[in-house]
């Protein structure tokens, strides 16, 4: 792989984990109410 394939690669990662983090904080302001994964813990 050449040095510009892996820059482009490491950009594209970082960004979709900024990506998957915002929409994260999103979801979780959108429903303050119940989060489905904390359900079975009650």
């Amino acid at each position: 792989m050449r040095k510009g394939d892996k820059d482009k690669e490491e950009r594209l990662a970082a960004a979709l984990r900024e990506n998957l983090k915002r929409r994260k904080a999103q979801s979780r302001e959108a429903q303050p109410k119940k989060d489905p994964t904390q359900a079975a813990n009650e």
